[in-house]
C-alpha cells in the first residue's frame, strides 16, 4: 500500500520561542522536530513548510545597518532566501538528530524554494504585508522618500513598510520535491511562503513582496499529489464565536459549512482566514483529501482523528 504524504505547515512558535538568537530558535526546532517524529515513525511521507516572519525581519535590519558601498542591503526575495537557508540548516540538523537517536533510517533535505505569482496580481497595486520595524510617521516619511517603500499604520504601534502579498500561481521546484518525498525521506521547502517571483519569457525574476505561508503550502500540497494538509497553529481547533460566551470548537466540518462561516466573518484575516482559506482550497483540489488545522503539540494525534478541526468535501 502506497505510504499517505502529509505537509505540515509549521507556524512561527515551532522556530522561535521569543528569543532571537540562533541557540534559542535551533532548541526550539529540536522540540518541533521531537514533536513531529511520531508521524514519520507511523509511516507517513511527510513535507514541511514554515514560517519566517521574525527571521526575515531581523535579516532585514542587519542588511540595513551594514548598508553602504561595500556591503551594499539585499533586496527582500534574496533576505528570503537567506531565511530558508538558514531554517532549513537548523530544521534539517534537528531532524537528523531525532532520526539518529530513534534509528530512523531516512535523510533530509532543504530545497530552497521559488514561489511563481502573476506580475498582475491586484496585491502589487495595493501591498498590506507588513514587514521590518516600527517607525514614527516622520520617520516613514524620510524612508520613503529615499527608497519608495510603502507605510502604513500598523494597529496604532507605528508605522511599517507594507509590501505586495501575491497568490501562488506555481512552485518551481516542486517536481524534486516531490521526488525526495516520493522517495521516503523528509523535505522541508517554501520557507516563508517561498521566495516570490515573476516568469518573463525563460527566466525568473525575484520580486518585492511575501507570499502567505498557509497558501503556498497548500499549493504545494496540491502539486505533490498530498493526502492531508496539516496547518499547525497556536490552537488545538478552529472556533466560531471565539471568545464569545456562545463560542463553539470545530471538530469534522464541511467546506460548505466553513465558506459559510468566513461569509459570516468568523475569522480574523491576517491570523486564522489564510488558514481556513488553504485549508478549504486543499479540500476542493482533489477527491478524498482533507486538511487539519491543530496544534503542534496535537500534530500527531489530530492527524489520527483523535482531535482538530478537520475540513473536507
Amino acid at each position: 500500500m502506497e505510504q499517505r504524504k502529509v505537509v505540515i505547515a509549521l507556524g512561527g512558535n515551532a522556530i522561535q520561542s521569543g528569543e532571537a538568537t540562533a541557540e534559542a530558535q535551533q532548541a526550539a526546532l529540536a522540540d518541533t522536530a521531537n514533536k513531529l517524529v511520531p508521524l514519520i515513525e507511523n509511516g507517513l511521507n511527510v513535507l514541511i513548510t514554515h514560517g519566517n516572519g521574525p527571521q526575515v525581519g531581523n535579516i532585514l535590519l542587519q542588511q540595513k545597518a551594514a548598508d553602504s558601498e561595500k556591503t551594499p542591503a539585499m533586496p527582500l526575495d534574496t533576505c528570503g532566501a537567506m531565511s530558508q537557508g538558514m531554517i532549513g540548516y537548523w530544521m534539517q540538523n534537528a531532524f537528523e538528530t531525532a532520526f539518529a537517536e530513534k534509528k530512523i533510517n531516512k535523510s533530509v533535505a532543504s530545497v530552497i524554494t521559488q514561489v511563481v505569482v502573476d506580475k498582475n496580481d491586484p496585491s502589487f497595486e495595493n501591498p498590506t504585508k507588513p514587514i521590518g520595524p516600527f517607525y514614527t510617521k516622520e520617520e516613514a516619511d524620510e524612508i520613503a522618500k529615499e527608497n519608495e517603500y510603502v507605510f502604513k499604520e500598523d494597529a496604532n504601534r507605528g508605522y511599517r513598510r507594507v509590501v505586495p502579498s501575491p497568490k501562488p500561481i506555481s512552485i518551481y521546484e516542486y517536481p524534486v520535491i516531490a521526488d525526495i518525498l516520493n522517495n521516503g525521506h523528509l523535505v522541508i521547502a517554501a520557507g516563508g511562503g517561498g521566495i516570490p517571483v515573476i516568469a518573463n519569457g525563460t527566466q525568473l525574476h525575484g520580486t518585492e513582496a511575501v507570499i502567505d505561508k498557509d497558501y503556498a503550502a497548500e499549493k504545494l500540497a496540491e502539486l505533490v499529489d498530498a493526502d492531508i494538509l496539516v496547518i499547525l497553529t497556536a490552537v488545538e481547533n478552529v472556533y466560531v464565536n471565539f471568545g464569545k460566551p456562545d463560542q463553539k470548537k470545530l471538530e469534522q466540518v464541511t467546506v460548505e459549512q466553513m465558506e459559510q462561516y468566513i461569509s459570516e466573518n468568523q475569522f480574523a484575516p491576517g491570523s486564522m482566514l489564510p488558514k481556513v482559506e488553504a485549508g478549504i482550497a486543499f479540500a476542493k483540489s482533489g477527491k478524498g483529501r482533507k486538511t487539519i488545522i491543530t496544534s503542534l503539540e496535537h500534530a500527531d494525534e489530530a492527524v489520527e482523528g483523535k482531535t482538530g478541526t478537520v475540513i473536507q468535501l
